[in-house]
């Protein structure tokens, strides 16, 4: 797996407290980065002073063959718990849809200490900090680049990527050193960047699930096609 160097300083990282333990890119729990994001993590310190309130660390296994990037922490899910996907709707569909796959051991509960484990999955997002109404801005995403390309460069096991979503899609095309307009997002679409397979899949959001847009079915075929795929 070769990715290109980045343009830009990378900021500092620090430990994730992932299931494994070990160096991985994280922003700093104060990080200054994004001032957006800064100011709406003080409103929520403000307004909830126990929740996690930071940059979510990623969370699974460090010999992950999967790695499965997410859009950003919700506010009520990992900007409150500390885990991604945890404690909202995004995170029910997507921990059973892992459970039934077989990717995971233990039961979710919704919060970061009720001893769920992934099996060969991390998950990560491409921006690690909350963003007002669920949307990051270009330039926030731009700087939390440098931490998703050291999360990916931190993998050496890594050789499947599943991405949720246009936003994540195009940021990890980006930091593997492509072009998006080259891989274009499509729901079940395939490609193959940086010697590594990577995968779409809509957002398993309520609106996407509410709508109709993915179902659980839909969600866990794209499961299926990423173990069969892993499994040749």
């Amino acid at each position: 797996m070769t990715l290109p160097m980045s343009t830009k300083s990378t900021p500092s990282l620090c430990q994730g407290p992932i299931q494994s333990g070990g160096p991985f890119g994280l922003a700093a729990r104060d990080c200054p980065l994004c001032p957006r994001l800064v100011a709406y993590r003080a409103e929520n310190q403000r307004q909830n002073p126990d929740w996690f309130n930071g940059p979510a660390p990623a969370f699974g296994d460090r010999e992950a063959w999967l790695l499965i990037v997410g859009l950003a922490p919700g506010r009520t899910g990992a900007n409150r718990t500390g885990r991604p996907f945890t404690g909202d709707w995004a995170g029910d569909l997507l921990y059973a849809t892992l459970a039934k796959a077989g990717l995971s051991e233990g039961n979710y509960a919704a919060h970061a200490d009720d001893g769920l484990r992934l099996k060969g999955v991390m998950i990560t997002n491409a921006v690690q900090c909350a963003p007002p109404a669920n949307k990051p801005e270009p330039s926030e995403i731009a700087q939390c680049a440098p931490f998703l390309q050291a999360r990916i460069r931190s993998m050496t096991t890594l050789t499947s990527l599943l991405c949720l979503g246009k936003i994540s899609h195009d940021a990890t095309i980006r930091v593997l050193g492509g072009k998006p307009s080259a891989h274009k997002f499509a729901h079940g679409a395939v490609h193959e960047i940086a010697g590594m397979r990577l995968y779409d899949s809509y957002h398993c959001s309520r609106y996407n699930t509410n709508t109709g847009r993915l179902t659980t079915a839909m969600f866990e075929a794209v499961f299926a096609r990423i173990q069969a795929d892993q499994a040749r």
